[in-house]
Order: C-alpha cells, then structure tokens, then sequence
C-alpha cells in the first residue's frame, strides 16, 4: 500500500460498494451428495434472487441443471425447507433407473416438478395445481420406499387468515397423475400442526419425523415420531419415541432398521444420541458423547442438517459452527480441521452431509466467502491438502486487508451475566483517523430473535468497517449456541434482555475508549428490527438506528391481530406472554405504541411481498412520524419478501443506510448518493 491518508471515520474511500455486496448477497444453500456428485441451491441476486440448482463432481466444475425461469424455492413456514431431491442414477439412488432424476419445488407456483437431469428435457409438474395460488406447498423431499413416490411435508392453505394452514406428511406419485387428479397425493400423517419431512429407515419398513403444535416454537419442544409402512393404505399408528414439552429434537437419521441418530436436548444442550425403536417401545436414548456444547440449532427451516455419519462410529458435527469429529468409541468431540490458518479460513460451517470419508457442506470464515466445500476426514493428512473446493470464491472479493478481523468478545449485562458480542473495528489499510477521534460504532442485531450471528465473511459488515465506522454484532441473552438456559433468557423478556443486551456491550465499548460515545447507532432486520426499533424508543444510548422489516406491534404480529404468518402467529406467547393475561406487556413494549419517545432519526426498508412482517406495521410506524420533527426516511421494495434478495434492492438499501449515518452522526458520504430525510 502506498501513502496512509489520514481523514474523519466514516469518510474513508473503500473498493467494497455496494454493488460488490449485493453481489455476494446470493450464496449457496441446501447442499447434498447423490451419485458421487454435490447437489445445491446458489442464490442469484441479479436474476431477482432466483435459486439455481447446481450439481458438480468433487474437484469438477459446476453447472447449472435449471435455466431461468426455474426458481427452486418454497414457501413452507414461509422461511422454506429443503426444495430438492435427486432420484436414481445407480445404486446410490432408490429408484434403479437409467439417469439421474430431481424432483424440485418451484417459486412461481409452489407445485412439484420432475426432471431427467441429463436428458435435456423440460420440467414436467407432477402435483395438483391448487385453486388460491401457493394453496399447496411442499418441501423436506425424499424417495417413498418403493421408488414410485416422493414422501414431503405438503403445507396447504384452508382459508383466508394467515393462519390458515395444515401440514400433512404425504406421498405423491412421480408418474404425472397427481398434476391433473388431486386425489393421487396420498395422505401418510398428520400428527402434530407442524412437521418435518418423513425419514424412511433402510429396509423401507418404518419411518421417522418430528412434529410440534403451537403454542411451541420447534426449539422449545418437539416430539420424534416413528411408524411402520403399511403397504398401499400408508403409515400405521405412530408412537412417540423422543422429545417433550420442554426437549426439542432438531435432527433424526436412521442408523441402521431399528436404530436412530438423534440430535436433541434434554439436558439442556443439543447432543447426538442413539436410540433403538425396534419392537413395541423405544429403548432410553444414549449419549454418545455427552457435553455442554451445542451440536444441533434452532430449526427455522424444515431439513436442516447439523450432524453426518461417516461410518465406524464416527460423525461429522457442527459445534459452535465449526467442523468437529464426534467419536463414540471414546466418547470425545474433536476438530476436524487441524491446520490452524485452514480451520480460521473455514471456521463458520453449515448444511453438513457425508459421502464415505468426505464432508460436504457450506463453509467460509472470517476473509472467506460461504462457498460449497469438501473436506476429506480420512488419514493423518492436516491442512488444505484436504480441502476440496467445489465452489470457487469470487474473483471480485476485496483484498483480505480491507476485510475486518471479528473479535469474540463476552460483555456483561447489568447482573453480571455474559453478552457474547463480535466487535469488528474500522479496517482500511489506506487510511487512518485523526488524533483523538473515537469512531462511530453500529450494533448489529441479528435476527430471530432465536437466531445467532457467526464470525464468517459478511460485505455487508466489512462495507461500513472500510469506511471507518466500527460494528458489534451481539448475541443477546436468547441466542442460540449457549444451551437452552440462555436461550431461554428471553422468556417472557423479548424487547427488555434483548435491547438491555446490546446497550450494555455498545455501552461497554464506549466507555474503554473503543467507540465514539456520542456516535453509536443501531441496526436490524426483523427480529433484530424489532430490537431496533424497542431500543430506539425505550434507552437512551443511540443517535439513530435502520429498522429493516421489522415486528412493531406485538398484538397485530399475533394469530388474533393477523398481522403474521402461521409458524410464528403465537411465537410472542413465549417471548412476551399469553393473551389477554399480557395485553399491558404487549401494549408497554411495542415500539408502534411509541413513536413519540423515538431517542432520534429512523430509516426504515421493508419489502412489500413480506408475508412474515407485513408492510402494514412498518407503514403505519412511519405514517405516525410525519410532521413529528424527527428525521426520518421510508424507502419500500417491489417483489421483495421477508430480506431483500434483487441486488438492485440490497444496493438501494446499503447506499441509503450509509447516507443516512452520514447525516445524522455528521460525516460525509460523497460516493453515494443523499438520502432524503422527512420531518
């Protein structure tokens, strides 16, 4: 680097823009192996975010086995499951035809479709066409035991509220019939209100799913259930295997006919247990390797994957995020990743599967971008020799000196108990501040609220950092990857632990001389808008703060104020309390109730398709500031839903937030363009 130009954060010149980080705002997700090939879906944000489903050989180039319009995406519980399953193709395959067959979800109409992967043909639908639009959706494939059949969820809308809506575990045929004879779908169960895709045991003679009713959420409680095929009629009487009130399965594969694998946590932290089911009754569950660790997470999304076995009693696991070896024959969790600077770079994992000796799944870290990878566990081998790389990193990825380092820092709350946070300085090897100034610091609030924020590479972060404002992103009392006793901190606390949180590590930075006291600001999407927007007008700490498609007013976001979607219409029961028992609660902490005590300027983005936090809170939040004196500035998004997925929206949105900081915490911000502010 040449000449270090000394100037005022915040007015730092930096090669990450907002287009660089639309671009990245894509990424891949749902992976799997079938047929000695990697299987995913990667996210296209100049394509309107469209989901492509991707397929390569370990160390083969990738392509792409759906052209647009093909949008491989559901709306199950509306944050969507697994989408895909591959049929065939050998002896990998369940059904022994001449080539590889995927049955996918698609986006526009939310049917099932079929296609032969090689054969150049087009999709042909196989499910019903419903009469409402998205009336049925479907997600958590998998191949029925004889091959004839994909076995999913199937969501279907029975009327007109948002919680309206059945979950049934059923089979529909891969011959067409069902796309023009309804009556083809086969009902296998419906056991609980909501429920995971069917596991089907390798001899085909039983199958196993997890089911939940409200008012739980899935990472409160949840129940395994297993049942015998019973030929053409479907499944017999299920029986309850695992789980409770107050144990939450997150994850169950089959370990052999009578044998599952079974992520949950009685104990109070996700741990892999084994359980025989054979015969009338389960036998007790034995923890293979017992810790207070967290070895599973919260299951927003139907078919998401923590663990894999990789044979001879040991297993892939996911533990704080990070690759480990589970061995049950000494009872012992290990890194799988020895070589210290390969572990860093690929030190946020996610979406794991195994094929032989070799690990598959999302991986990136802190100067490394999510990226479709494959580590082989086999041998003594250390470092990157192990490494298969499957998706490349993007070649427009910033020098790693421009990338800011995360921190892990452990902040204390106002009774002394532990704030995880990850503090990300002002990082930009070109410049440097003046003498004496502090910088301005944004906390970061992930969403959820049971959610967690990962030390991996996030453009969105490192755009603000390069330019000389600092970020803390926090993981407030009822984040995940703690065990349930801290995730239960927000019980009956949502908009006090979570806002006194994130205040008291930002406070922490201040006062060591770290942060610019008089410049802290704060920013959300969703649930972390909802704790934007509740600190805003409840402490006296920020200057400003962005709330994205936020949660507002806690009554609307209920089942009886229909402001919200199913899955989480009686989510705020747990976090806030039952109605009408906590009417004054829901009342006292909703920021909607509260416009007036706003501690300063607002932004607010919000995508008008959103079906989880509808637009309807957000408009009448801003409506109320009109005239009120206080800076503020709306801007709304066409076809975006819950998150901004079109790079034209996500590079609306950065440039905005970053004018708008300028304004109100007094730096200059010439590279984009001024953001109107209405009083």
């Amino acid at each position: 680097m040449g000449t270090i130009t000394v100037a005022p954060l915040g007015t730092w010149t930096s090669p990450i823009d907002a287009g660089m980080v639309a671009a990245a705002g894509g990424g891949p997700s749902w992976v799997d192996t079938h047929g000695g090939r990697v299987w995913w879906v990667e996210g296209r944000p100049a394509e309107d975010g469209r989901l492509a489903l991707m397929v390569a050989t370990p160390g083969g180039a990738a392509r792409e086995v759906l052209a647009a319009p093909w949008n491989v995406r559901n709306r199950v519980h509306e944050y969507g499951g697994r989408p895909w399953t591959v049929i065939g193709g050998g002896p990998s395959g369940a059904a022994e035809t001449a080539g590889e067959r995927v049955v996918f979800t698609n986006w526009d109409d939310q049917r099932l479709y079929l296609v032969d992967v090689d054969g150049g043909g087009q999709p042909t639908p196989i499910s019903p066409d419903p009469e409402r639009r998205h009336g049925y959706r479907y997600a958590d494939l998998t191949i029925g035991p004889d091959g004839t059949e994909v076995w999913c969820v199937r969501e279907t809308v029975t009327g007109d509220r948002p919680t309206d809506i059945r979950h049934d575990l059923v089979a529909v045929p891969l011959d067409g019939r069902a796309a023009t004879e309804p009556g083809a779908v086969r009902t296998l169960a419906a056991s609980h209100h909501f429920l995971t895709g069917p596991r089907i045991s390798p001899d085909g003679r039983r199958v196993a799913w997890i089911g939940w009713n409200h008012p739980a959420m899935p990472w409160d409680g949840t129940q395994l259930c297993v049942a015998d095929v019973d030929g053409d009629r479907g499944l017999g009487p299920h029986r309850v295997v695992a789980g409770g009130p107050t144990e939450a399965v997150c994850q169950a594969e089959w370990d052999g006919p009578d044998t599952l694998l079974v992520l949950t946590d009685p104990d109070g932290w996700w741990n892999l247990y084994r359980l025989e089911v054979g015969g009338g009754t389960a036998g007790a569950p034995r923890n293979l390797a017992p810790a207070e660790v967290e070895l599973g997470g919260a299951m927003w999304r139907v078919g998401m994957r923590w663990f894999a076995p990789l044979g001879g009693g040991r297993y892939a696991v996911l533990r704080a995020d990070q690759l480990a070896i589970l061995d049950e024959n000494t009872g012992t969790i290990t890194d799988a990743i020895g070589d210290t600077d390969t572990a860093e770079a690929l030190s946020v994992w996610s979406d794991i599967t195994a094929t032989g000796s070799l690990v598959v799944g999302i991986a990136g870290g802190p100067t490394r971008e999510q990226a479709v990878v494959g580590w082989d566990t086999a041998g003594s081998t250390a470092g990157p020799a192990k490494l298969v790389e499957i998706t490349p990193q993007p070649i427009w990825l910033p020098e790693t000196e421009y990338l800011p380092k995360p921190v892990s820092r452990v902040f204390t709350d106002e009774q002394g108990r532990p704030v995880p946070a990850y503090v990300y300085p002002p990082t930009n090897p070109e410049f440097a501040a003046p003498e004496g100034e502090l910088p301005p610091f944004l906390v970061h609030v992930h969403g959820g609220p049971t959610g967690s924020w990962s030390p991996g590479l996030a453009l969105s972060i490192a755009y603000f950092t390069s330019r000389g404002i600092g970020v803390v992103a926090v993981n407030y009392g009822g984040s995940v990857g703690y065990g349930r006793q801290f995730r239960e901190r927000l019980r009956g606390q949502w908009g006090v632990v979570d806002v006194q949180d994130c205040a008291s590590a930002v406070r922490a930075l201040a006062a060591e001389g770290g942060a610019d006291p008089n410049r802290l600001a704060i920013r959300g999407g969703s649930a972390g808008g909802w704790t934007s927007a509740a600190s805003l007008t409840s402490v006296d700490v920020y200057r400003c703060g962005t709330v994205m498609f936020p949660i507002l007013d806690l009554t609307g976001w209920t089942a009886q104020g229909g402001q919200t979607h199913d899955f989480e219409s009686r989510y705020v029961e747990g976090l806030v309390g039952p109605l009408p028992a906590a009417a004054e609660l829901y009342e006292r902490r909703s920021p909607s109730r509260h416009a007036d005590r706003l501690a300063g300027p607002v932004l607010m983005l919000q995508g008008l398709d959103d079906h989880i936090c509808p637009p309807v809170q957000a408009n009448a939040f801003m409506a109320a500031l009109d005239g009120s004196g206080i800076p503020h500035a709306y801007l709304t998004f066409e076809g975006e839903q819950h998150g901004f997925r079109k790079a034209s929206s996500i590079r609306a949105a950065l440039e905005a937030e970053l004018s708008f900081y300028g304004q109100v915490l007094g730096f200059a911000t010439p590279d984009v363009p001024t953001l109107p502010l209405s009083r």
